[in-house]
Order: structure tokens, then C-alpha cells, then sequence
């Protein structure tokens, strides 16, 4: 008789989780220690991290780092192997809007180039360089799982229509261009990795989460709703099963892979 619950265990498994204080991330540390990993929470908010370590069972870590330094994420990778001895799961999963939202939703046609690279500078650059440190740690140690969290609207382009009357905790909101951009490159960045590293025992597969519910005002859930087959936006915990499902031996023959959590949404 096959173990089912064997192969979602990840009791004495060690899990880095960029922008692990976060919206989504908070729910990806919670569920990955309630699976038995040793979760390192790395996230620029240091209090938030502090804050969730002390929450989680197992042997959390908070680090505090700013993910577009190379030399931050190389300490952190050396720190974490000295600490665990080994990085057996890596959930790229940290993105960022800047600190100007007003600046951040503006049209393509008004849209600052520094604005656009300190978005990419953190959703793929940092993605890639966080990548290249563990990945290659795990390459050396012939085994490891990567996930990568990308975006629906990485896959497909969002419909204009449902952001009349749309607000973000307080802002006026469209998906700008810069962050299809950055998504999409996820997903190719990830399939790269999955034939580059898999003689290695590495597997790499995306996260792409639809519409997730987080400060977005009435309007703007019923418009997105009203086009997914579900009805509805997701909420952030929705997305747990399919990252623990990818971590673990669960999925031990899936490797490049885009897992679309979406409510049907791409279907359409």
C-alpha cells in the first residue's frame, strides 16, 4: 500500500522562501513547517520575518535581506547550508510593486524606465540570482526542488475592461506591462532551468497564481470574478497545495512545469 501522506512529508527538509513575510509568502512558510520543513523566511521587512519565525515549529529562520544584492543572497545561501547542512527546497517567490504605487500603475505610455528596472531588479534579476547561488548548491549536493512563483497575467494578457472603477488599497489600478513582463520571463526562466539543472537530481517548476484577493476594492473583485469560471478571486490559501504538492517527493517526476492555480480563468 503506497504512503500518500509519506510523500507530502517534509519533516527534517530545509525551505528558503523569498518574500516570505508577505502577502502569499506568510501562507507558503506557514504550510511548508506545518509539512516538517525548517523554513528560512528572507525578506527585506526583518521585523515581519522575526515576527512569522516565531510562529512557525521546527527550527525557523528569519533573514533579513534585500534581494538586489548579489552578495546579500550569496551570504544567505552560505548561512543557510552552515546552519541546516543542506537547502532541500527554494521557493523564488518574492516580487515587488516599488514603493510609488501611483508611479507603478501608470500607462505604458507614461511609464519611467527607473521604475521598470527596479521592478525587474527584484522579479527576475533577483529571481535569476537567487537561482544561480542555491540552485547550484543544490546541483552540488544532487538533488533539490525549485519553485518559482509567476503570474496569470504572465500566461495571458489582462482584460482592460475590468479595471473601470478598480482600486488598490486606495489606488486607481491596471497590471502595468512591466509586470506581465517580469512573469512571463519567470516562466521561461524556469523551464531554462529545468533542463539545465535535471542531470543534477534539481527540478524546477512555476507557481502561477491567479487573482488573489489582497486590498482589492469591491468593484474590482466582482470584475474579476465575473471572469473566472469559479466566480470568484482566489484567496491566498488556495495557493498552498500546489506548492507543497511541487516540494515534496509528491511530484518527483514533474520538473518544468507551469502549475496555473486560476479558477479556470486561462481556460476561457
Amino acid at each position: 500500500m503506497i504512503d500518500t501522506n509519506a510523500l507530502f512529508d517534509l519533516q527534517g527538509r530545509t525551505a528558503i522562501v523569498t518574500g516570505g513575510a508577505g502577502i502569499l509568502g506568510t501562507h507558503f512558510c506557514e504550510a511548508l513547517a506545518a509539512c516538517g520543513a525548517n523554513v528560512v523566511i528572507a525578506d527585506r521587512d526583518a521585523k515581519a520575518a522575526e515576527s512569522l519565525a516565531a510562529k512557525l515549529p521546527g527550527r525557523p529562520l528569519a533573514f533579513a535581506i534585500d534581494l538586489a544584492k548579489e552578495e546579500e543572497i550569496a551570504a544567505m545561501a552560505k548561512a543557510v547550508q552552515a546552519r541546516y547542512g543542506c537547502i532541500d527546497i527554494l521557493h523564488n517567490n518574492a516580487a515587488t510593486k516599488t514603493s510609488d504605487l501611483e508611479r507603478y500603475f501608470d500607462p505604458v505610455e507614461k511609464y519611467d524606465m527607473n521604475i521598470w528596472s527596479e521592478v525587474m531588479r527584484v522579479n527576475i534579476d533577483a529571481m535569476f540570482m537567487t537561482a544561480k547561488h542555491i540552485g547550484a548548491a543544490m546541483a552540488r549536493q544532487g538533488r533539490g526542488s525549485i519553485i518559482q512563483t509567476a503570474s496569470i497575467y504572465g500566461v495571458m494578457a489582462p482584460d482592460q475592461r475590468i479595471y473601470k472603477g478598480s482600486e488598490y488599497l486606495g489606488h486607481e489600478i491596471n497590471t502595468p506591462a512591466v509586470y506581465s513582463a517580469s512573469k512571463a520571463a519567470v516562466v521561461g526562466f524556469t523551464r531554462y532551468l529545468a533542463t539545465y539543472w535535471a542531470a543534477s537530481g534539481v527540478r524546477v517548476n512555476a507557481l502561477t497564481p491567479g487573482g488573489v484577493e489582497s486590498g482589492q476594492n469591491e468593484t474590482f473583485k466582482q470584475n474579476y470574478g465575473s471572469r473566472v469560471p469559479l466566480g470568484r478571486m482566489a484567496r491566498a490559501t488556495e495557493m498552498i497545495g500546489a506548492l507543497i504538492f511541487l516540494a515534496s517527493d509528491a511530484s518527483s517526476y514533474v520538473t518544468g512545469q507551469n502549475i496555473i492555480v486560476d479558477g479556470g480563468l486561462s481556460v476561457w
